[in-house]
C-alpha cells in the first residue's frame, strides 16, 4: 500500500453536493444549521478531530465551490489539517471520484464521509483508520440492527407490499461513515464499477471488485441526518456535548 520508509498519510473526502430533499426545500442539506453552525462544518471538524487525518477534501455542489470554500474558511481548523474544496458532479459517485482525483500521491489511506453524519466521534474515525493501516483494503463502521427487517416485493407508494423473507437480524449491520480504504483500491473501484450497477456506497464498489470489506464497531451518534426528526435528535446530541464536553 505504501513505502514503508515514510509515514502513512490519511485524507478524508466529504461529498457535500447533494440537495437533501427529504429535509425539505431550501438550503442544501450540508449547509443546514445545526446548533447555529452549518452541518458541513461539524462534519469537517469531526474528521479533523482525528489526529490521523492530515487533509480534508470537501466536494461542493458544481456551482457552489466558491461559496463553500468561503464558508469553511470562516471556521478555521488546526494547522495540522489542510482543507481543499473542489466542485462535485451530478451524482455522489462522480463527486467522490472528483474528490479522489484531488488527493496528492503522498496519501495512502482515504476516508469517505457523509456530510450528513456531522456528529461521528473521533474514536470511530480512528478505529476505521487503524484497521486500514493494519492491512484491510476497505473498512466500514457499523451497528447491529435493533429492528426486525422484512424483505418485500416493492409496490406503488401506498399499496401494501407482500413480505417475501425475513433475514436473520444477527447477520445484518447498519453501515455508517467514514468508510476507510487503501487509496489505490478505492480509485480502482471507481474506475472499474459502472455507475448504477447496484452499489449504494463506496464499500459496495469495492465489494464488486471482489476485494474484502471488514466491519468495525460504529457509534450511535454517527447517525445520518436525513429527515426533520433526525435534525431534532442531532440538536439534542449537540446540546448535551456542549453542556458536558465543552464542544463548540
Amino acid at each position: 500500500m505504501s513505502d514503508p520508509s515514510r509515514p502513512i498519510r490519511t485524507a478524508a473526502v466529504i461529498p457535500a453536493a447533494g440537495r437533501g430533499v427529504r429535509l425539505g426545500p431550501g438550503t442544501p442539506k450540508a449547509l443546514r444549521a445545526l446548533g447555529g453552525t452549518p452541518m458541513l462544518v461539524h462534519a469537517v471538524r469531526a474528521m479533523a478531530a482525528s489526529r490521523a487525518v492530515s487533509l480534508i477534501v470537501v466536494v461542493a455542489p458544481p456551482d457552489g465551490a466558491t461559496e463553500v470554500d468561503r464558508l469553511l474558511h470562516e471556521y478555521p481548523l488546526a494547522d495540522r489539517t489542510d482543507l481543499v474544496v473542489v466542485p462535485g458532479g451530478q451524482t455522489r459517485q462522480e463527486s467522490v471520484r472528483l474528490g479522489l482525483a484531488a488527493l496528492p500521491d503522498t496519501i495512502d489511506v482515504v476516508l469517505v464521509h457523509d456530510a450528513a453524519r456531522p456528529l461521528v466521534p473521533a474514536d470511530t474515525v480512528d478505529a476505521v483508520v487503524a484497521a486500514v493501516r493494519a492491512g484491510a483494503a476497505a473498512v466500514v463502521p457499523a451497528l447491529p440492527l435493533a429492528d426486525t427487517v422484512k424483505q418485500v416485493e416493492p409496490q406503488p407508494q401506498g399499496t401494501p407490499e407482500p413480505v417475501v423473507g425475513t433475514p436473520e437480524r444477527a447477520l445484518l449491520r447498519a453501515v455508517q461513515t467514514p468508510q476507510g480504504f487503501d487509496l489505490e483500491t478505492l480509485r480502482k473501484a471507481h474506475d472499474t464499477v459502472v455507475e448504477g450497477e447496484g452499489a449504494t456506497d463506496d464499500a459496495g464498489l469495492v465489494e464488486r471488485l471482489g476485494a474484502p470489506v471488514v466491519v468495525v464497531p460504529g457509534h450511535e451518534e454517527a447517525f445520518k441526518v436525513t429527515r426533520p426528526l433526525d435534525l431534532v435528535l442531532a440538536e439534542a446530541v449537540l446540546a448535551r456535548r456542549r453542556a458536558t464536553d465543552g464542544y463548540v
